[in-house]
């Protein structure tokens, strides 16, 4: 139970730790809604079962020694990314607080396009990170008891590791979504522009507030 709970913790600590997912999900639920946040947290999900059943079927090992197979993984993995920051550098809009207001008040009933884009994204981006081979060769074999079954023991700790990234994900959607409405919202624009004319004003500039 006390190595169980030590797995917890690390893999908890794990998933909180911002990376590409924690960017991924903020851009895609700040541009387009928490729904696409939500298919981009399948996405993720989707990518860790995949390297769930790979682990399963006892290749990562043969990744993690194939030196060429591993940095093929790599390099595809480190391109995807540079692309999706390439992509998102050249996109027609840039993240502000009026495109923020923008996207609380956009019509959501034709996003299937962009939750179907959110969560091919990070699919992609799951399946060619090989930094989620290691957590399999690495972290995992360490809480793994080679007198019983081992495929059994590799499906639950991919389960709570599979779970907390849902649960933490989801629950950043939530945040973000909710915090995209407050910053929409008419009474905090008041207060913050009244704010921000009595900072103005103690350093002397004139406002029209």
């Amino acid at each position: 139970m006390d190595s169980l709970l030590t797995y917890i913790s690390i893999a908890a600590m794990m998933v909180v730790i911002p990376g590409a997912d924690t960017m991924l999900l903020v851009k895609n639920t700040l541009r387009y809604g928490p729904k696409a946040g939500r298919y981009t947290v399948l996405g993720m999900a989707t990518g860790l079962s995949f390297w769930t059943l790979i682990a399963i079927l006892g290749l990562s090992v043969v990744i993690a020694k194939s030196v060429i197979l591993f940095s093929t993984i790599k390099y595809l993995g480190a391109a995807y990314l540079i692309y999706l920051g390439i992509k998102s550098f050249f996109a027609k809009s840039v993240f502000s607080l009026e495109e923020i207001q923008a996207q609380a008040n956009a019509p959501t009933n034709s996003s299937g396009r962009h939750n179907t884009e959110s969560f091919m994204q990070a699919l992609l981006s799951n399946v060619l990170n090989p930094k989620t081979v290691l957590v399999y060769i690495t972290v995992m074999p360490q809480f793994i008891d080679l007198n019983g079954n081992v495929n059994q023991q590799l499906i639950v700790l991919a389960l709570i590791l599979t779970l907390l990234a849902v649960l933490w994900f989801l629950t950043l959607v939530y945040v973000i979504d909710y915090a995209k409405k407050w910053l929409n919202n008419s009474k905090f624009q008041n207060v913050f522009q009244k704010s921000t004319g009595l900072i103005l004003v103690g350093f002397g500039v004139k406002t029209g507030i």
